[in-house]
């Protein structure tokens, strides 16, 4: 990676695939990001709202109308229709329910885990120019690939396929190491806040990239890291 490569942006998503907060700096630990994802919308089956169904989730349309942030250690959910109730709040389940038309109830993380295949999601400014280049008249930002760090890096490619199995080191704590190219699925193309919905983002990343566009890494040195730390591959 040339140098200099910094922290462009950190984002932590209180509530499974609902839209998240932008941070100015994150704790990350053995489990990931402090926080991230700690709290998913659990299905009458049992199954945790995503965007695909896997054995662990099950996709539920609609989660990309609310926006978590954390209050405290609290969530506090913005409703499509401009309420916002917390996490703690008894009629929680029940409105969210309602809002989606099904029974469901806002679960914290207990034995089996919120995340999808790996801690941290890693994701450059580089690939997300690439990408830019192939769609040109697409409207592209970092929040359609929900990454935790946005690393800044010169240039246009995906430069983070060279990262797997090595190690990472965001600013002067944080060590992580880069295990699997993040998979993408249909939540890519779907519409958010005043991004429109695009079909061609998904197909494009499944013609020229297989699917995968970022990548996944474990903690292996956990602190605390900060918009503007250096990015360094070990």
């Amino acid at each position: 990676m040339p140098p200099p490569a910094t922290v462009a942006a950190l984002w932590r998503y209180p509530v499974k695939s609902m839209l998240g907060e932008r941070c100015q700096s994150l704790a990350l630990t053995a489990r990931g990001v402090e926080g991230d994802r700690l709290y998913a919308i659990r299905d009458a089956d049992g199954k945790f709202g995503s965007g695909k169904s896997t054995r662990r989730f099950r996709r539920i349309d609609g989660l990309f109308a609310f926006h978590a942030v954390y209050d405290g250690d609290v969530p506090v959910i913005a409703f499509p229709d401009g309420r916002r109730l917390r996490g703690d709040d008894g009629s929680v389940h029940d409105a969210l329910s309602a809002a989606l038309g099904q029974p469901v109830t806002l679960a914290r993380e207990a034995a089996i885990s919120h995340m999808d295949a790996g801690p941290v999601h890693l994701l450059t400014t580089a690939s997300l120019a690439w990408l830019r280049s192939l769609l040109p008249a697409a409207r592209l930002d970092e929040r359609r690939f929900r990454p935790n760090v946005l690393v800044d890096v010169p240039g246009a490619s995906p430069i983070e396929r060279e990262w797997l199995g090595r190690t990472v080191a965001v600013g002067d704590e944080v060590r992580l190491v880069v295990h699997d190219m993040t998979e993408r699925c249909v939540m890519v193309s779907l519409a958010q806040s005043e991004l429109p919905g695009d079909p061609a983002i998904l197909r494009t990343l499944a013609q020229d990239a297989g699917l995968a566009f970022g990548v996944y890494a474990d903690v292996v040195a956990p602190g605390r890291i900060s918009v503007g730390d250096r990015v360094t591959v070990v």
